[in-house]
């Protein structure tokens, strides 16, 4: 396969578009200058035609493969992960105190475009493991932040993110897996997870897993309906369908039609069209059964 990345078109969307002059004033991104930029696009987009893109072919002729418990990757993957890793591209957005480079979003996503068009099955693997650093960023103890962040920036580790399970793909409302904490910190996940992306591969010593998990005391799930008028879409917590009510959003009084079939109540009835209470803050929808 041969890949050529648009480094003028990108650095022009940059430049004249996105404002990365701009950007580079704020605190902590004074070295993201269109040279730096420039720079890095540069060195992307040579690790990524001469490395990754040759191994995209690779891939559809020798898949990963498993055997006697063990997943082994297309043969060349291993190695360019081991590039990948030592270049910084896994770290070009995340902070410097962890081992990153702490460039701005702005560049680190023109890097991952390179990536995810000279290989997308490569950069998955990368791809999951970004999910698992910025949910550490976001949620992590400065424990869990100092074992986890530095290991998976530098590429030493990957990470996952489980969250689809056998009813719950895109509707993660649906999630049935559970977390009970021991009263010393931990928790006991019981649940089954599916479809894990690079849940199991031989490109790095250790890999993370983030599971999504309901505590005791997490909300109820919500389902998302949409109007008919203007498409906007909100939640509630109920399982019903709102049907003649005012749309919070257009303001019209319509049809509101649940993503989800009505839940049947008895033999044949389902539910009527609930009554609803419309706030700016909330929705707080009730049900009842018309059989």
């Amino acid at each position: 396969m041969t890949y050529r990345a648009p480094i003028k078109d990108m650095l022009f969307v940059m430049n004249e578009l996105a404002g990365l002059e701009a950007v580079s004033k704020l605190p902590g991104f004074e070295e993201a200058t269109p040279e730096t930029a420039e720079a890095v696009l540069d060195e992307a987009a040579k690790f990524n035609e001469q490395v990754v893109a040759p191994l995209n072919r690779a891939g559809d002729l020798d898949p990963s493969s498993w055997k006697d418990g063990v997943v082994t990757t297309t043969p060349g993957f291993k190695d360019a992960f081991r590039q990948f890793g030592e270049g910084g591209w896994q770290g070009v957005l995340h902070p410097q105190e962890f081992g990153g480079q702490g460039l701005p979003k702005l560049i680190a996503t023109a890097c991952n475009e390179m990536l995810n068009s000279a290989n997308l099955s490569f950069a998955l693997c990368p791809l999951l493991t970004d999910g698992a650093i910025e949910a550490l960023l976001t949620a992590g103890t400065d424990e869990q932040k100092a074992t986890f962040l530095p290991k998976l920036i530098s590429g030493e580790w990957t990470g996952t993110m489980n969250l689809t399970e056998p009813q719950a793909g895109s509707d993660l409302a649906a999630v049935r897996t559970r977390a009970e904490p021991q009263g010393d910190g931990t928790y006991k996940v019981f649940g089954t997870k599916i479809f894990i992306t690079y849940g199991e591969h031989d490109m790095a010593k250790n890999i993370v897993h983030l599971v999504l998990a309901r505590t005791p005391t997490a909300p109820r799930a919500s389902r998302a309906s949409r109007c008919s008028s203007c498409r906007s879409s909100w939640s509630t917590p109920t399982a019903a369908a709102v049907s003649a009510t005012m749309c919070i959003a257009c303001r019209s009084s319509t049809s509101w039609a649940s993503r989800r079939a009505p839940r049947q109540c008895c033999s044949s009835a389902t539910m009527a069209a609930p009554s609803a209470r419309w706030s700016a803050k909330r929705t707080v929808a009730s049900s009842t059964c018309s059989s």
